[in-house]
């Protein structure tokens, strides 16, 4: 098989990451007889840096005319500590998803056995917890009018939805759910918000085309208690933008580190494939970044855009192998991991293409 790929380091530890995972495509590649093109591009600070926009024409093309992109991530404090900043890194990332058409945001929370005492939730609530969450990406509150009135003392965002932004990620959702237990929860605030009950009432519609699977509906905060109290009672999710980024955010706990977490954002054309984690300007360049949730997009990316379920299965149980063999990062040791067992970025990545 050939393919092209583009890695987008973006910044912060996101090109440490990158890194990472791109030598495990090319470890795969080797292993199995496939030809990765690869081409690099630039978003977010780095880009603003370069070029004075977070996401460049030329980055854009190159995402557009690959068969996939390996993403790491973007921010900078600077930004953070400057809300009046017009121009914003995290700009460059609703722009990618919005021009790339990636409606649906994938993030498995798959707990590896190794790591239940990495998590501050009992082992015994833990064990067994498999979650697939659908976040819807080009909707909501990121998306909707925005603006400062009042003298700039008042402000306000607007949570918005179309019928057929709810339809084509419900769609997904319940297919998904199909392949797996058959279960589908929808999250939403419909007691409350106009669009939550858009939403709901969407949702109601298409599963009318679904008749095999359980839907269940929560609201958001009980979502978010349930998910800490009963983590196993949750199959596939399927929610909006903002409730999908706090719940997924608060899942990775459940994982032990946001470390390990993968994700996939898809629509109908090249898929962006990144961990969930942020730039963590803190430890950027001290090789102590967790480079695992980096290749197990890579794994998503070799199944979901490329088809390849063997590869990306041998890539999972790689990552399981080093675990199982007692290895870690800093972000999930515990007191009782020798420190000779807790290693760094390329470290850790150079067990995995070992097992490889």
């Amino acid at each position: 098989m050939k393919k092209h790929i583009a890695v987008v380091p973006g910044d912060g530890i996101g090109k440490e990451v990158t890194s990472v995972g791109k030598a495990v495509l090319e470890k795969i590649a080797s292993k199995y007889g496939h030809t990765f093109t690869y081409e690099e591009a630039l978003i977010g600070h780095v880009a603003i840096e370069a070029t004075g926009d977070p996401l460049p024409h030329d980055s854009l093309e190159i995402m557009r005319n690959s068969d996939a992109v390996l993403f790491g991530a973007v921010g900078h404090p600077k930004y953070d500590n400057d809300p009046t900043a017009k121009v914003r890194p995290e700009q460059g990332l609703l722009k990618m998803r919005k021009e790339l058409g990636l409606y649906a945001n994938l993030r498995p929370i798959k707990l590896f056995d190794e790591l239940l005492d990495a998590s501050s939730i009992k082992p015994e609530i833990l064990r067994g917890a498999d979650i697939l969450f659908f976040r819807e990406l080009t909707g909501d509150v990121y998306f909707g009018k925005r603006e400062r009135i009042d003298g700039g003392n008042t402000a306000y965002d607007t949570m918005i939805y179309s019928k057929y932004e709810v339809e084509r990620i419900a769609r997904k959702a319940f297919d998904s759910a199909r392949t797996r237990s058959k279960r589908l929860m929808s999250v939403d605030k419909a007691n409350v918000l106009e669009s939550s009950r858009l939403w709901r009432e969407t949702i109601l519609e298409v599963a009318k085309d679904y008749p095999d699977v359980e839907l269940e509906h929560q609201f958001v905060d009980a979502a978010a208690m349930l998910l800490i109290k009963d983590p196993r009672r949750f199959d596939v999710v399927v929610t909006g933008n903002l409730f999908g980024d706090i719940l997924t955010d608060e899942a990775s706990q459940i994982a032990g580190s946001m470390g390990m977490l993968a994700s996939a954002s898809i629509g109908d054309g090249t898929g962006v494939y990144e961990p969930i984690h942020g730039s963590a300007h803190d430890i950027t360049g001290k090789g102590l970044a967790n480079p695992m949730a980096s290749v197990l997009s890579a794994a998503l990316l070799l199944d979901i855009s490329f088809g390849l379920k063997e590869e990306s299965n041998d890539v999972i149980n790689a990552v399981d192998a080093v675990l199982k063999a007692g290895y870690r990062t800093r972000d999930i040791a515990n007191q009782n991991t020798p420190p000779e067992m807790i290693l760094g970025t390329d470290d850790i990545g150079m067990k995995i293409l070992e097992r490889l």
